[in-house]
């Protein structure tokens, strides 16, 4: 007999898998088709494969990944029927807030181009916080991505502060571990 699940190497225990009512023996694939159609799975079961038949379903993981999970919060910002840019509006906020960071860096108004930089990033870790879904602004889980985001745009913003000339913001250590490794 033919696997009685399905496909991918999954296989179910034979007594576990029963015909409705009682078939002639096989002869022709067209009978044997008709007798897959009256199976009744009684294991635990989840949404039929790409022939319709029920597959078993485990809690263990699989050996190889066949994809991947979308992270939570990945969803659409917006309804299906919005357009593009409005169902991935957090990403293209935070971008568009690092271009024109960008863009100021490139004119020479560096502390405010990489504050502003800094800042994006900040805004992308507090809506990841905030919104239930965020589109591809979520590209891992919501704790980490708000930690690599908040992390990133803090260090970029003191460093920006810290800048030579004239910094804004002045640490005393940080300038003492200078004068012992450099000077």
């Amino acid at each position: 007999m033919s696997d009685p699940v399905g496909t991918k190497g999954v296989t179910v225990d034979e007594s576990a898998v029963e015909p409705e009512s009682a078939a002639e023996p096989d002869v022709d694939a067209d009978a044997d088709a008709d007798a897959d159609a009256d199976m009744t799975v009684r294991d635990a079961v989840s949404a039929p494969d790409a022939d319709g038949r029920p597959r078993r379903t485990t809690r263990r993981f699989p050996l190889f990944t066949r994809d991947t999970a979308r992270p939570e919060g990945g969803g659409r910002a917006a309804p299906g029927d919005a357009p593009a840019p409005a169902r991935q509006w957090p990403i293209l906020t935070v971008l568009a807030a690092v271009g024109l960071g960008l863009l100021l860096t490139a004119l020479d108004v560096f502390r405010a181009g990489t504050i502003l930089i800094g800042a994006a990033l900040i805004a992308g870790a507090v809506m990841r916080w905030v919104l239930p879904s965020v589109g591809m602004l979520a590209v891992r889980s919501r704790f980490t991505d708000m930690v690599t985001y908040g992390v990133l745009g803090v260090v970029i913003v003191l460093l920006a502060l810290m800048a030579q000339p004239n910094p804004v913001l002045v640490i005393p250590f940080l300038d003492d571990t200078l004068h012992f490794t450099v000077r």
